[in-house]
C-alpha cells in the first residue's frame, strides 16, 4: 500500500513562518502581578458577611475607645439615690419609650406619695401628672425614675448651706423646701426619715395613713416661725433666699409667720432639698467634676453606676486584655508548633506530652490558685497569667498539624534540595500555609478571652469591679438579681457580648478563607 505524505493534504499557503511577536508566551503580561496580601484582601472583600462583621467590630472598638472620654461619669462614680434608674434619651423624653420612666400600677396611698412630689416641687414623679384609674380602683401611671426620689433630708455644713442659697439666688432654681417639724413627721420606721412626707399623717395599726381635708386634698404641715423674731429679714434658720411660690408671710394665731427652711444642728443645718436639683448643685458647685443634670443613656445599676460608662470602659479593658493574650498565645503557639511539626520524631513526642499535661490542667483550678496566692488586688494579672500559660496550646497544635501537612510537599522538597536552610523552609515555605488557620484562631481568641472573662466574672470566681476597672461580665452579674424588675442592667452588656461573639466568628471565617493559599487566584 502506497504511503501518503501527511503534508500533501495541507495546502502550502498554510505553511507560514511564525513571527516572534505573535508567540503568546513571549509576550509581556498585560496585567500586573497580584501579591498574596492583595489577593487575600480581594477575596475577603467579596465576603459580605465578613465585611458587615468587620464594620460592627470597628464600631464596637470605637465605642470602647471614645465613649469613656465623652461621658460625664467615671467608672468609680455611683449614687445610690439613682439606683436602677431607667435608660433615658433626651430625643424620646416626650414619648413613652426610652424616657427614663417605668409603668406602675398601685393603690391610692402610693399614688398620692408620688403625685404629691410634683405638687410641691414641680418635678413630677408621675410623668406629666397623668394617670388612669383602673376598674379595680388602682392608679396606673408612668413613674419618672429621675424624680421619684423627690425631696430628701440633708445635713449640711453652714458653708454648704450658704453656698446653696447663693446658688438658688443666681439660678432662680428652688432647691431648698420648707422643713417639717420632727413632731409632725411620721412615726413609722419606713417614713420617719422620708422628706417627701410634708403633709399630715396619722398612725393606724402600726401603719402610716395620710390625712385628707374635706375636699380630699393633702394637708401640708410645714414648720414656721413668727416674723417678730426675724432680724433684717432673716429668721432662726439663717435663710435668706428663694421661698416657695406664694409664700409672702401668712397669718397664724393672729400674727405673721414664715416657713422655716432649715433646722440648726450642732454641726450645721438639716434641710429638705429636691434631690434632682441638689445633685446638679453638688456636682457643679461643690465637687466641680463636670457632671450636670443626672442623665443615664443606658440606665444605672443597683449601686447607681452609669451602665454606659461601665460598659464602654469594661469593653475597652476586655479588648486590650484579649488582644494582649491573643498576641502572646500566637507568638508562643506558632513557634512551639513550628518546631514540633517540622522536626517531628522524638522531639515532637516530648513536646506533645508537655502540651498534653498542660492541657489537662483545668483553667478554673489554675485561676483559683493564682487568685488565692496573689490576693484580690491582682485578679486581672492572675487572669492574664492563666490564659498565657494555657491559651497557646490550641494554636501550637494547629500550627504543628499544618507543618505535618505541608513539610513533605514537592515545593518544600525542591527548596531543601536547592540548599534552603531549616529556618527558610519553616518560615518562608511552610509557615505561610498556616497563616489562614492562625489568623482565624487569633481572631477567635479575642472573643473567647472576653467570653471566658465574662463567664468567670458572672460566676463570681473573679471580680474586676475595683476602683476604675470593670468588665462586661461584672455588669451582667450585677443585673442578675434584677432581671424581673430592671432587665436593662443585664440587657445592654448581654447584647454587646452577643454581637461581639457573632461578629468575630463571621470575621474569623472570612479571614480564614481570605488567607487560605489554596484559594489564591480564585473568585471565591
Amino acid at each position: 500500500m502506497e504511503k501518503t505524505n501527511v503534508y500533501d493534504a495541507i495546502p502550502l499557503e498554510k505553511f507560514v513562518f511564525a513571527q516572534t511577536e505573535d508567540i503568546s508566551h513571549d509576550k509581556k503580561p498585560e496585567t500586573k502581578p497580584v501579591g498574596y496580601l492583595e489577593d487575600a484582601l480581594r477575596r475577603f472583600a467579596k465576603n459580605k458577611g465578613a465585611i458587615v462583621a468587620a464594620i460592627v467590630i470597628f464600631i464596637m472598638v470605637l465605642f470602647a475607645i471614645f465613649v469613656p472620654f465623652f461621658t460625664q461619669y467615671q467608672v468609680s462614680y455611683f449614687d445610690t439615690y439613682f439606683s436602677y434608674t431607667q435608660p433615658k434619651c433626651s430625643l424620646f423624653e416626650n414619648t413613652s419609650f426610652w424616657d427614663g420612666c417605668k409603668e406602675l400600677q398601685t393603690n391610692l396611698k402610693t399614688f398620692t406619695y408620688y403625685y404629691a412630689m410634683g405638687q410641691e416641687t414641680g418635678h413630677n414623679a408621675v410623668k406629666n401628672q397623668e394617670y388612669t384609674l383602673t376598674e379595680d380602683g388602682e392608679y396606673h401611671f408612668r413613674l419618672d425614675t429621675y424624680h421619684m426620689n423627690g425631696v430628701v433630708y440633708k445635713n449640711l455644713s453652714m458653708e454648704e448651706y450658704y453656698a446653696l442659697q447663693e446658688y438658688q439666688n443666681e439660678t432662680g432654681i428652688q432647691v431648698i423646701y420648707p422643713m417639717v417639724a420632727k413632731r409632725d413627721r411620721p412615726t413609722s420606721v419606713d417614713y420617719e426619715a422620708d422628706g417627701n412626707i410634708y403633709y399630715k399623717t396619722e398612725a393606724k395599726g402600726g401603719k402610716t395613713q395620710i390625712v385628707y381635708d374635706d375636699d380630699g386634698n393633702i394637708i401640708p404641715v410645714y414648720n414656721s416661725y413668727p416674723a417678730s423674731i426675724m432680724e433684717n429679714g432673716i429668721g432662726l434658720d439663717q435663710y435668706n433666699s428663694l421661698r416657695v411660690e406664694g409664700e409672702e408671710g401668712f397669718l397664724e394665731d393672729e400674727q405673721t409667720c414664715y416657713y422655716s427652711y432649715a433646722l440648726v444642728t450642732p454641726s450645721g443645718v438639716q434641710v429638705r432639698v429636691n434631690y434632682y436639683e441638689y445633685y446638679t448643685f453638688y456636682h457643679s458647685e461643690i465637687l466641680n467634676d463636670g457632671i450636670g443634670n443626672p442623665s443615664f443613656l443606658f440606665g444605672t445599676t443597683g449601686t447607681g453606676k452609669d451602665i454606659l460608662t461601665c460598659l464602654s470602659s469594661g469593653a475597652r479593658f476586655s479588648f486590650i486584655f484579649a488582644i494582649i493574650v491573643a498576641v502572646s498565645n500566637l507568638i508562643v503557639g506558632a513557634i512551639y508548633g513550628s518546631i514540633a511539626g517540622y522536626y517531628g520524631g522524638r522531639l515532637d513526642l516530648v513536646m506533645e506530652r508537655i502540651t498534653d499535661i498542660l492541657g489537662a490542667v483545668p483553667t478554673m483550678i489554675v485561676i483559683t490558685l493564682l487568685k488565692l496566692h496573689m490576693g484580690t488586688a491582682s485578679q486581672a494579672l492572675a487572669l492574664f497569667i492563666t490564659f498565657f500559660l494555657l491559651g497557646w496550646i490550641g494554636m501550637g497544635r494547629r500550627t504543628r498539624m499544618q507543618f505535618y501537612r505541608f513539610k513533605n510537599q514537592e515545593y518544600v522538597l525542591s527548596a531543601r534540595t536547592l540548599g534552603a536552610s531549616d529556618k527558610r523552609l519553616m518560615f518562608k515555605h511552610i509557615f505561610p500555609n498556616a497563616i489562614g488557620t492562625l489568623v482565624t484562631d487569633f481572631a477567635l481568641v479575642i472573643p473567647f478571652m472576653i467570653y471566658s472573662e465574662t463567664s468567670l466574672s458572672y460566676l463570681g470566681i473573679i471580680n474586676l469591679a475595683t476602683g476604675n476597672i470593670t468588665s462586661v461580665g461584672t455588669l451582667i452579674a450585677a443585673g442578675q438579681a434584677s432581671l424581673a424588675t430592671a432587665p436593662f442592667v443585664a440587657m445592654f452588656p448581654s447584647i454587646f457580648l452577643a454581637l461581639l461573639m457573632l461578629s468575630f466568628n463571621l470575621f474569623g471565617n472570612g479571614l480564614r478563607d481570605a488567607f487560605n493559599p489554596s484559594l489564591r487566584g480564585t473568585e471565591g
